[in-house]
């Protein structure tokens, strides 16, 4: 069995599925000689910067990603898989290849002033953390949201870091005109846990901070019980839930554990690794929410799952969040949309 590495999620890259070709560390090398794999960062000079879907099972159908690759390296992460369509692997390349879009900001402000652009809420981020630690220096994140400010055209951040708080300033006056919302993605309360789960991610009391912070400023923040697992973290969900709402959540969602292509084989070396006596139970009761396989990637069903299992895990949601007062996700405005060259307005009017 592979060891698990210190402040990474994943402990190997398994072969791409795409590719005929992948590494095999030597199976002789101790572990303790292995080298500890750094992080690299790639320019991505990708032509357009917002994405579409036309998935039923989330809350938007636009979305900005300023990176590619996570380094917070979360070992469930389901887009994992998408960094094999780069040539890297789902496992280690992905929290380690990071994969940055410098020209974010200026082609976000290009595809606004285009009049073929009809005002509508952007995701940050529908893929990858926009704030995952290399954004401290960069800043793209940062200044895609201040180019949103600049047209006043709505936007709502996925985070699991504390750093979102540093763009109070900007997501507030967003606020104003109920241009901005922020999510706080709360997996298990406990920081043990939480290290060996996701190991650069803040902290689950910074994330509940954050959510302090957010509210305090005047900005709608909400809790993302996510992903719910269930045999190791589904139990705490009334408890994520209620000190969510004690630190001014005003909204919360829920998804279940996916584990999409690689996803599945990485996350069951994990639990090798740190739960072997529950491995069996966990994915047993993974199958019995997915039809009997570990994965189901049909629209409606991939996030709540299906059976008595998963329906008793959102009847327990949704009766957790009744009762603390939980309200609906508050409807963002693009009314005041304006493109720079139509108004003399400053930035941040």
């Amino acid at each position: 069995m592979t060891e698990p590495i210190h402040g990474r999620g994943a402990s190997g890259n398994p072969a791409n599925r795409f590719e005929s070709l992948h590494y095999e560390p030597d199976a002789d090398t101790a572990p303790e000689d292995r080298p500890a794999p750094a992080t690299l960062f790639f320019r991505d000079n990708t032509q357009s910067i917002i994405a579409t879907n036309d998935s039923p099972d989330v809350f938007f159908d636009a979305s900005i990603n300023p990176y590619r690759g996570c380094e917070h390296g979360c070992v469930y992460c389901y887009a994992r898989p998408y960094h094999e369509y780069l040539g890297f692997s789902a496992g280690l390349d992905f929290e380690t290849r990071i994969m940055v879009k410098e020209n974010a900001p200026d082609l976000l402000r290009k595809e606004l002033t285009s009049p073929k652009w009809e005002p509508k809420m952007l995701a940050l981020s529908g893929v990858t953390d926009p704030y995952q630690p290399i954004e401290r220096r960069l800043q793209i994140t940062r200044r895609c949201l201040q180019v949103l400010a600049e047209f006043h055209n709505p936007g709502g951040v996925i985070t699991k870091n504390h750093m979102v708080t540093r763009d109070a300033d900007v997501l507030g006056k967003m606020a104003r005109w109920q241009g901005a919302t922020v999510f706080l993605a709360v997996t298990t309360l406990d920081p043990d846990l939480a290290a060996r789960m996701e190991p650069r991610a803040t902290r689950p009391a910074g994330r509940l901070q954050a959510i302090r912070e957010l509210t305090e400023a005047g900005i709608p923040t909400g809790v993302l019980v996510a992903p719910v697992i269930p045999g190791i973290t589904d139990h705490e969900m009334p408890a994520i839930l209620e000190a969510a709402r004690d630190a001014g959540a005003r909204f919360a969602g829920m998804v279940l554990l996916r584990l999409p292509h690689g996803i599945k084989d990485l996350f069951q070396t994990w639990l090798d690794q740190h739960f072997l006596e529950k491995k069996e139970k966990v994915l047993s009761r993974v199958r019995e929410m997915r039809g009997g396989s570990l994965n189901d990637p049909r629209f409606k069903s991939r996030k709540k799952g299906e059976g008595p299992l998963a329906q008793t895990i959102q009847r327990m949601f949704e009766v957790t969040k009744k009762k603390l007062g939980f309200k609906g996700k508050p409807k963002l405005s693009t009314d005041s949309f304006r493109r720079p060259n139509d108004t003399p307005h400053s930035l941040f009017e």
